[in-house]
């Protein structure tokens, strides 16, 4: 690219709605912008391992042996990963599918009809943007997103048609597996089945989708999706339009992971890292890009109440053996203390560390 034109590239895409996808589109785009370029000095160790498969159907089993057996897969991947694939969900693969291809619908928009959705506040109800929180960011993400409240109240933007009714299910589906799913994990802390539904009061749960757009970049080995961070929250369900691109850090290596269709990706969130005392702990992962095809991820994070005080169980506590490793925050103080800052692997989860 001329230096005219990389001037021209590095003005015109400054952080507003749309502007990776609208860069990505750019027909004499060959570099990116200084402003996505993104230092990691960390050395790159990436490693092919599979990660553990979870078969849903089981948790439901009506063999005492098939469920034991189940809990117990549970309990080695939340230790050991905290990262694990979901099969036998229940979720339709039509319905999965519908729910990719209305993020792309929405994203296709025109920057009119997006911006009708572009919420001031990081806790906006509807809130679409570029990067992580581009007010913030030194480093500009390769990376659009939309991120709805969908439970206890539900919010949909308004266009594309179908959106609503499409994320409405969807996100109906993928709570009722979260909800299993955390039942399956408490009994494997050795708490009672029902003990963190009720403690974290997840019939009027927090529940956000979190649509993410990664365009192909011209230069992927210096752009970045995402940077390494761990999730808010108890549990995230994650589905994608293609493997590639998602990487967890596994004893210090990157770990690449890859879902069979009809699979959903499931990760230990901070909160649960909290509740647990740190037996299970939350797992940083990063989004990196390609240069061949656009990759759609939709995220949805199920968390407390929030108006819930998250503290390490009491039950998993005592002052000799297991004191306390966290002290206690409202569930909607520690979004707000993420989404206002910088992401950075897990800082947040640092600063409610004893």
């Amino acid at each position: 690219m001329a230096a005219t034109s990389q001037a021209h590239a590095e003005t015109a895409f400054r952080p507003k709605l749309g502007c990776v996808k609208d860069l990505a589109e750019s027909s004499d785009l060959t570099s990116i912008p200084s402003k996505y370029a993104y230092y990691d000095n960390d050395i790159e160790v990436i490693v092919e391992r599979q990660i553990p498969t979870i078969d849903f159907s089981l948790l439901n089993s009506t063999f005492p042996d098939q469920r034991a057996k189940v809990i117990q897969e549970l309990r080695e991947a939340c230790k050991e990963w905290g990262f694990f694939l979901v099969i036998n969900h229940g979720i339709p693969e039509s319905l999965m599918e519908r729910m990719l291809d209305m993020c792309k619908d929405f994203f296709d928009q025109t920057e009119e009809e997006k911006l009708k959705c572009s919420g001031e506040h990081v806790l906006a109800p509807i809130r679409s943007g570029t990067s992580f929180n581009a007010s913030v960011d030194k480093v500009f993400f390769w990376r659009d997103f939309l991120k709805v409240w969908v439970h206890p109240q539900f919010h949909s933007p308004p266009t594309p048609a179908g959106f609503s009714e499409i994320s409405l299910e969807y996100c109906k589906r993928t709570r009722q597996v979260a909800r299993e799913l955390i039942k399956g994990i408490s009994e494997s802390l050795g708490l009672e089945e029902h003990y963190i539904d009720k403690a974290m009061d997840l019939e009027s749960c927090f529940q956000i989708l979190v649509a993410n757009l990664y365009p192909p970049c011209p230069q992927p080995e210096l752009a970045m999706g995402l940077p390494p961070h761990s999730d808010y929250g108890l549990l995230t369900l994650l589905i994608q339009s293609q493997n590639g691109g998602l990487q967890l850090n596994h004893n210090g290596k990157w770990v690449n992971v890859h879902a069979s269709p009809n699979t959903i990706i499931v990760n230990i969130a901070d909160h649960l890292e909290i509740l647990s005392n740190g037996k299970y702990k939350s797992v940083v992962h990063r989004a990196v890009v390609n240069n061949k095809a656009t990759r759609i991820s939709v995220g949805i994070a199920h968390g407390p109440n929030l108006e819930k005080v998250v503290t390490p169980a009491t039950e998993l506590v005592d002052n000799k053996n297991n004191p306390p490793l966290y002290h206690g925050i409202k569930y909607k103080e520690y979004l707000e203390l993420q989404q206002n800052n910088q992401l950075s692997g897990k800082s947040t989860l640092d600063r409610v560390r004893i």
